[in-house]
């Protein structure tokens, strides 16, 4: 094969190359999955050792495609995001939706929470946003946004579309508690446990959770997060500030007084 069939064969696989790179990197204090654009595209041993032979003739190429690749990603990922928090501002209820929400009615001041029941991270997040919730109950209204990292967390979607049906029937902060609170025990007899505990409809809750509707729910939140560049849990915006991880309650509390002077 020669050099140009090689570099025109190594240009149509610029991308894959790239995102393979960028599935590297992920961020500290919070769960995220493994990327799946890299396992999109299979090639043959011997493609490969030319696509390697010419990427070794022609190291510059790499940086320069990462670089275009990573400057175009970010304009996309900022456009979106910059979209997201003006409407934020100007009209929280369309991205709050059907999403459940506790707190203030106003929805002056919103925190949305990206979560995985699966994740640990997400898990004693929690417990910190239980204690920042009691004390501003009246000002703060919290919306949970589903973001189940399935790749690494097998229970993450089942609880999530368990937490759909506690919903339907008006239980969803309570089940969403005990799903954290009971984390190390996250399966089939939970699920039903806390139904139980709650005194859920069970055949309404087992309907609704094993319905399209939970399925689609769930999806668009899932969207959303990819629309944002979301892929790790926990994940926080309140209203214009965002930050992420198993955050300290000093945190959460030095985020409001941002957002609370902006106001």
């Amino acid at each position: 094969m020669n050099i140009s069939t090689a570099w025109k064969q190594y240009r149509q696989l610029k991308l894959w190359l790239a995102t393979t790179v960028l599935t590297l990197c992920f961020s500290l204090g919070g769960c995220s999955q493994p990327g799946e654009s890299a396992n999109t595209v299979k090639v043959s041993p011997e493609f490969e050792q030319q696509v390697i032979q010419v990427i070794r003739d022609n190291p510059e190429a790499i940086l320069e495609s990462v670089q275009a690749y990573q400057q175009q990603q970010q304009q996309n990922l900022q456009s979106s995001r910059e979209s997201f928090l003006e409407q934020m501002k100007t009209d929280p209820g369309a991205i709050i939706g059907s999403s459940p929400t506790t707190g203030a009615s106003s929805q002056e001041i919103v925190l949305l929470e990206f979560s995985d029941f699966q994740c640990p991270f997400c898990s004693r997040a929690h417990q910190t946003i239980k204690q920042f919730m009691d004390k501003h109950q009246g000002q703060v209204t919290l919306v949970y946004k589903h973001l189940p990292l399935s790749q690494i967390h097998p229970e993450a979607l089942p609880a999530a579309k368990a937490s759909w049906a506690a919903q339907q029937q008006g239980k969803f902060w309570e089940y969403q508690d005990a799903l954290f609170t009971q984390q190390e025990q996250l399966g089939e007899d939970l699920y039903l446990e806390i139904a139980n505990n709650l005194n859920l409809d069970l055949e309404q809750f087992n309907r609704d959770r094993q319905s399209q509707e939970a399925a689609t729910a769930i999806q668009k939140d899932l969207e959303l997060a990819q629309a944002l560049g979301i892929s790790g849990t926990p994940f926080f915006v309140m209203n214009g500030e965002t930050f992420s991880g198993a955050v300290e309650l000093s945190k959460m509390e030095e985020v409001l007084a941002q957002v609370s002077s902006k106001s």
